[in-house]
């Protein structure tokens, strides 16, 4: 599908596991896409197509079982030279809306990222001796399948057998998001390239190469149609509690800890009024109780957060979420560099816009300048 005049096409695979190029009669049959990348909650997507009736009077498209449930599918963009993988997933669901109207049926597909695959079976197991990212690394490994490379940051914490042993109860992605949340980590799976995606579980670390700037009030560099901020004071919190110390039984209070999202953003980070009681924390060991605390604050969102809307032939690139951006012409106090928390592609026949969700710690940019 041609997407605009400048020569973005949509990129389109499926398949069962390894996903091939999309038959032609469905890359006609295309209305819409919707990609929506988030890094707070599972990546999805959406497709829209028209239905036409074959030779046995059944909607061609869908007795070809090409969406079929659980078939994968990887969309991407293709500007310049190399595509752009927006996401690579699984189909969950499917409506059909025929019509009377020649060319009037339809049929919208939705699906969600890879981590849908290992939300599909519970069991009871247990891993004895095996820290945190040692655990995720093995339960990543048993879907090689989907091209998914575990990238694990170490944990400090290692539980002796005699003391404690990690037991999963559950899914094996809310297994990985249980022990993601206890260590103040993030996990999600985003694609490299096309069958390809890394397994990341670690601390929300915001470096990196900067997107280019979103601009407004800017006059011909302007690339955002709308862009708005708020700020809430109430978001972050502090935390209280304390752990006892096995030699001498006596109760340690545990200091006041920074978030683990490195590094920070703006040159005035909003202080915590709210405090959060550990509760958990008492027969804890002190890297335990330290590990929680700083999960709490981290866990906290952002104060400052922003919004809007950018045409993505003006802006020259796909906007990508779980990466840093700058943001230029917004005024002093929300200038500066952002953290990409959602975008959403939306795709149609000579259209592609990208709504986006920005945030940060606080007000005033670090650095007087953005990456253009």
């Amino acid at each position: 599908m041609l997407i605009g005049a400048l020569g973005i096409r949509l990129v389109l695979w499926v398949g069962p596991t390894l996903p091939l190029p999309a038959p032609p009669g469905v890359m006609k049959a295309l209305t819409e896409v919707t990609v929506t990348n988030d890094a707070e909650g599972q990546d999805g997507f959406q497709i829209t197509l028209t239905l036409g009736k074959d030779q046995l009077l059944d909607y061609g498209v869908l007795s070809a079982g090409t969406f079929d449930p659980m078939k994968r599918v990887v969309i991407g963009v293709l500007m310049g030279a190399s595509p752009e993988v927006l996401i690579d997933g699984v189909v969950t669901h499917h409506q059909v809306v025929p019509s009377g109207e020649p060319g009037q049926s339809t049929m919208t597909v939705t699906g969600k990222d890879l981590t849908q695959v290992m939300d599909l079976d519970e069991r009871n197991d247990d891993y004895p001796n095996q820290p945190d990212f040692v655990i995720f690394s093995r339960l990543v490994g048993t879907y090689p399948q989907y091209g998914l490379v575990p990238s694990p940051t170490p944990t400090a914490d290692v539980p002796i057998m005699l003391q404690r042993i990690p037991r999963q109860h559950e899914t094996d992605l809310q297994f990985i998001r249980r022990l993601a949340e206890r260590n103040g980590f993030v996990f999600y799976v985003e694609p490299v390239t096309f069958g390809v995606n890394k397994a990341y579980f670690g601390p929300e670390v915001r470096v990196g190469a900067p997107q280019s700037a979103l601009t407004q009030n800017l006059g011909s560099r302007t690339n955002v149609k709308s862009l708005s901020f708020t700020n809430d004071a109430l978001a972050p919190v502090g935390t209280r509690g304390t752990f006892v110390d096995p030699i001498f039984k006596l109760s340690i209070p545990i200091p006041s800890l920074p978030s683990l999202r490195i590094p920070p953003l703006s040159r005035g980070p909003a202080p915590a009024y709210r405090t959060v009681q550990l509760r958990d924390t008492a027969n804890e060991n002190p890297a335990r109780a330290a590990t929680a605390a700083a999960a709490t604050v981290t866990r906290a969102p952002d104060p400052i957060e922003g919004s809007g809307e950018l045409d993505a032939a003006r802006y020259g690139s796909v906007l990508r979420a779980r990466r840093l951006v700058g943001v230029r012409g917004a005024g002093t106090s929300y200038d500066g560099f952002y953290w990409v928390k959602r975008v959403t592609h939306t795709i149609k026949s000579g259209n592609y816009t990208q709504q986006f969700s920005l945030s940060r710690e606080g007000t005033g940019a670090l650095l007087p300048v953005v990456v253009p």
